[in-house]
C-alpha cells in the first residue's frame, strides 16, 4: 500500500510526458493522504462530441477517492477513511469505489517516486522507488468528484494495487507476515488504452511493473 509519493517537480513535465495541452498546478511535492494532488484524466466532456474538448487533461483533486454517491452530510465520516489506495480484488464492490470502477473513471497518477517501508532489518526503513531510466512514473488510479454542504463540486483519486507476494521486488517490502501488496504502474504505452478502457478491460491493465526497470533506494 503506497501512503507517499512525489509527484512531479515541474508542471511542465505533464505536457510531453503525459499528453496534456496544459500543465495544472503542482502544490505540494511530497504527498501524503487527503493532500490535494495533480492527476491526468479524459475529460468528462470528451464523449459529448466537441471537437475542442482535448483527450486529456491534468486535474487537480484530494488523494483519497471520495464516491459521487456520498452524501454531504456524511462527508465528514467518508474524509476520515484510507480510501488512497484501492485494492483490485474489492474494488468493484467497495461503496467508496465501485462507482468510478462502474463507469470507467480512470486516470493516471504522474509521479517521480513512491515510497514503501522495508521491515527486513526489524525496523521500518523507508525506501524511494523510481524508474531506472529516469522517467516520471504513471500510476493507474481512478477518480470521481463528491459534493460538499454548499453544493460545489470537488475531485478525489485514488492509486490501484495488486497482490505483490510474489514480485522479484516488492515482496520483500511491508511488515513481515502480512500480504504484500504494489501500485499498478503502467507502461507509456498504455497510458491511452487506460484512460479509455472500459470497466470490463480495466483488470487486463492490472499487472505488475517489470521489477528490473525499477530502483530501490534507501532513505537511510
Amino acid at each position: 500500500m503506497c501512503s507517499r509519493y512525489q509527484t512531479l517537480k515541474d508542471a511542465e513535465v505533464l505536457l510531453p510526458k503525459f499528453g496534456t495541452p496544459k500543465a495544472a498546478p503542482i502544490g505540494k511535492y511530497d504527498m501524503w493522504p487527503r493532500y490535494q494532488g495533480v492527476f491526468v484524466r479524459r475529460p468528462p466532456e470528451h464523449d459529448a462530441g466537441d471537437e475542442a474538448v482535448p483527450e486529456r487533461e491534468a486535474a487537480v483533486g484530494r488523494w483519497g477517492l471520495i464516491s459521487a454517491s456520498t452524501r454531504p452530510d456524511t462527508l465528514a465520516g467518508a474524509e476520515k477513511l484510507s480510501t488512497f489506495n484501492a485494492r483490485d480484488d474489492r474494488v468493484a464492490n467497495a461503496f467508496t469505489f465501485r462507482n468510478a470502477w462502474r463507469r470507467g473513471q480512470h486516470c493516471i497518477i504522474p509521479a517521480d517516486a513512491i515510497f514503501e517501508p522495508d521491515w527486513r532489518s526489524g525496523k521500518a526503513i523507508a525506501t524511494r522507488f523510481t524508474r531506472a531510466d529516469g522517467a516520471p512514473l504513471g500510476i493507474a488510479g481512478l477518480w470521481d468528484r463528491y459534493r460538499d454542504a454548499s453544493g460545489a463540486w470537488h475531485n478525489s483519486y485514488t492509486m490501484l494495487t495488486i497482490n505483490a507476494d510474489h514480485d522479484p521486488l516488492f515482496r520483500d517490502y511491508h511488515q513481515p507476515n502480512k500480504e504484500k501488496r504494489m501500485v499498478v504502474i503502467l507502461p507509456e504505452g498504455a497510458y491511452s488504452d487506460w484512460l479509455a478502457a472500459s470497466a470490463e478491460q480495466s483488470r487486463e491493465f492490472l499487472t505488475p511493473f517489470p521489477s528490473d526497470k525499477l530502483v530501490a533506494t534507501p532513505m537511510t
